[in-house]
């Protein structure tokens, strides 16, 4: 009770503060989000200088790596001992690891820093949003949507056009420190400002549960990074790796029914509402990445659109998404009600990915902007409500490992949805330019069926049409196995039962399974 009279005692002081602290959450996710994106555009001119073209993917691999499998254990550290600390610390480990990245001299050590890098990167969104969890009620948090949504779009689509303006007018270094003096504000800003309670929990940190599901995570992300790639997908290699990740999930899994203070506490999947939301933001992870992925691809091999502005080719969608998630937050806020979104938005998605999936070589821009559109009205139903509904599930204490739980889940579905949308856009593709190219358009797309400009351009008219129409037939695949994939969270979403928001006011929460989250209310505001 003793921090509901704080709130109470200095209304004129609380609003302010949270808007001070929010600017500085905004900022951190801007972080978080822009990194890969801004990086990616910078590759070429890294290698030019570093050399290692082999070791190229490996850039981006350690980073998410590092990032996914740190995700889990920075929420609960947050839960142990205090939000703030752990915050600001990884935050600390993200700006070292960027300065790092920035100086490296060759490319085995930008692998190493971009390793630490990521290790910070994993406490960012989980960070962010397990701080909003604890400053404002799930009831107020609709408000915020928006914001959130707008961080994310802005980042999509000024992530590639930033990432080549550093690059062409201060060099490949300053995508790394750019990221300095904006995480220097932001800490500023946090520890100013931001008052939380400390916490010190005196059970220790499960450290057989933190190397177990670091191994099955690790795992995981290498067979969907490699799989189709590297290594074939029956190679001893991505076996192995199977059984591995599988072996240490299923021991990680039974270890938490007996360690004292479980990494990931295995009750807070009884809530059916959580589950619920982690297999709906599995869903929009692996669906939201893929699109990401195919549809600038598609733009610019078939409808001739500029690679320069590849960010921009995705406005449609993430204008939608944005539209629709301060919609969907503002009903939420006024009425308590949420339900509505997880449906509309499942159903949304599928007619969407499946309106994709009809795209041809003779399809126009205004059309396939408009089918984008769709996918984005169904996105922006479900970025946000996943997480709030997740949140809302759980207790207060087990806030960061809810939030860093539902990130997680959908950082894994992103890279599912990467992996395996890839395998069959790659094997549609090579079959497509065999049957209309022959051993020409075997070799073609013999090392990668996704061609830059340059290599398109270089094309003789024939194969140049060959591949495109090969092109049209990989994403038709690969977005047809997306809206199906779409059927499941709309089953989810079905099931999803109606819990009062806490800080809904007088409204009575409905009895059942999730009811006993409703008891810490007032501690929470």
């Amino acid at each position: 009770m003793a921090d509901t009279q704080t709130v109470e005692t200095k209304p004129d002081k609380q609003p302010k503060s949270v808007r001070v602290v929010l600017l500085a959450l905004m900022i951190t996710m801007m972080l978080a989000m822009l990194d890969n994106m801004i990086v990616g555009t910078a590759m070429p001119t890294i290698v030019g200088e570093l050399g290692g073209l082999e070791h190229l993917s490996w850039v981006v691999t350690a980073y998410t790596l590092a990032t996914a499998a740190s995700t889990p254990i920075w929420g609960k550290l947050g839960d142990m001992y205090g939000r703030k600390a752990t915050f600001m610390t990884s935050i600390v480990i993200f700006l070292v690891g960027s300065a790092l990245s920035g100086m490296a001299q060759d490319m085995g050590q930008l692998i190493g820093f971009r390793a630490v890098q990521g290790l910070g990167a994993g406490g960012l969104m989980v960070g962010v949003m397990a701080i909003i969890g604890d400053l404002i009620p799930p009831r107020e948090r609709g408000k915020y949507q928006g914001m959130m949504a707008g961080v994310m779009a802005l980042a999509m689509i000024g992530g590639p056009l930033v990432g080549g303006t550093i690059t062409d007018n201060w060099g490949w270094r300053w995508s790394f420190y750019i990221n300095l003096p904006l995480g220097v504000v932001a800490l500023g800003l946090i520890s100013a400002v931001l008052h939380l309670p400390k916490k010190r929990s005196k059970a220790g940190i499960d450290y057989l549960g933190v190397v177990l599901l670091t191994v099955g995570i690790t795992s995981i992300v290498l067979v969907t990074t490699w799989g189709g790639t590297q290594y074939a997908w029956t190679s001893a290699r991505i076996m192995e790796l199977i059984g591995i990740g599988v072996a240490a999930l299923i021991g990680f899994v039974f270890w938490q029914t007996k360690a004292s203070e479980p990494v990931v506490p295995l009750h807070i999947f009884r809530s059916r509402n959580f589950t619920l939301m982690s297999i709906i933001g599995f869903i929009t992870g692996f669906v939201m990445f893929g699109a990401t992925l195919f549809l600038p691809l598609y733009q610019q091999s078939v409808q001739g659109a500029s690679a320069t502005n590849s960010g921009l080719l995705l406005l449609p969608m993430l204008g939608a998404m944005l539209v629709t998630s301060m919609v969907a937050g503002r009903v939420t806020t006024n009425t308590g009600r949420y339900k509505v979104f997880p449906v509309i938005g499942s159903t949304l998605m599928i007619i969407g990915l499946y309106l994709l999936s009809t795209m041809d070589t003779e399809t126009s821009r205004l059309m396939s902007g408009v089918f984008m559109a769709v996918v984005g009205l169904g996105m922006g139903c479900l970025m946000q409500i996943t997480m709030l509904v997740a949140q809302n599930s759980v207790e207060m204490r087990d806030m960061g490992v809810a939030s860093s739980s539902t990130t997680l889940f959908r950082t894994l579905g992103s890279s599912f949805g990467v992996a395996i949308m890839g395998a069959l856009f790659n094997n549609r593709v090579q079959d497509v330019m065999s049957a209309r190219a022959g051993s020409l358009g075997s070799k073609i797309t013999e090392k990668s069926a996704q061609l830059d400009a340059k290599s398109l351009e270089k094309l003789p008219a024939a194969a140049r049409e060959a591949y495109q129409h090969a092109v049209s037939a990989g994403t038709h695949t690969a977005f047809l196995l997306g809206s199906v994939v779409a059927v499941v969270a709309l089953i989810a979403a079905v099931f999803v039962k109606e819990v009062a928001l806490r800080g809904a006011g007088p409204a009575a929460p409905e009895p059942g399974e999730d009811e006993a989250v409703q008891a810490p209310v007032v501690e929470a505001v």
